[in-house]
């Protein structure tokens, strides 16, 4: 790999995210139990967030938004405002989740420094990435921050330009098969996947990756076999 640029997630990449959100859903089913089962809340929340997506984009507001419209809709408009105020409590107890960085993350990091130019490419709400890219002490390491509202071919295009490299120069390194790594091999780049135990199911695709750029590993650091250092 003739690579100039590492780009990294951050949610479940760099830091923990996908387990709080399972917790306040958790939350969110048992607030309203009464009115369904756990599994038809989760279902109708998913379906909420994801006809949501392009209205609020990806992140936490908008993920209180569409708790606020599930609840309207399982319990056919009769919410209670102590329930609407509960869930507005669940949002801010989200957001105010403390970082804690994946095993390996910082060693990583200290390692590729000065060796490469290191980002971080991200989707997300702008306030609330930036909130925890500043709780995590890791912006030391990185060159530039690219928060995406999407992580197509398009944005990733957009992030080469703006680095001045070409695609066979830029390196990503993620937890989605379909948001860093598939985008990326698409405008020939090169990917490394590391999955995380938990995947939104938005995020999780049924085919096979085999392409040339792609490589598969368990933990981030395994990453650093395949970069000259």
């Amino acid at each position: 790999m003739n690579v100039k640029v590492i780009a990294f997630d951050a949610d479940d990449t760099l830091w923990v995210n996908e387990p709080y959100f399972r917790q306040t859903e958790e939350k969110f089913c048992a607030l309203f139990s009464e009115f369904l089962s756990p599994h038809n809340i989760e279902r109708e929340l998913m379906k909420t967030e994801i006809g949501n997506l392009g209205l609020y984009g990806y992140g936490i507001k908008g993920f209180m938004l569409s708790m606020i419209e599930t609840a309207l809709t399982i319990t056919d408009g009769q919410i209670s405002t102590a329930a609407i105020d509960r869930i507005l409590t669940l949002g801010k107890e989200l957001l105010n989740e403390p970082i804690e960085l994946l095993e390996g993350v910082e060693q990583v990091l200290q390692t590729l420094q000065g060796k490469y130019k290191l980002v971080v490419a991200t989707k997300g709400d702008l306030l609330d990435q930036e909130r925890k890219l500043k709780k995590s002490n890791l912006t030391q390491y990185f060159h530039h921050v690219e928060i995406m509202s999407e992580k197509d071919e398009a944005s990733y295009r957009k992030l080469v330009k703006h680095l001045d490299i070409r695609p066979e120069e830029l390196l990503m390194i993620g937890n989605s098969l379909k948001s860093d790594i598939l985008p990326v091999l698409q405008i020939g780049g090169h990917a490394i996947h590391v999955p995380y135990h938990i995947t939104w199911v938005h995020e999780m695709i049924e085919s096979q990756v085999e392409h040339e750029n792609f490589k598969s590993v368990t933990h981030i650091q395994e990453i650093l076999q395949y970069l000259p250092l």
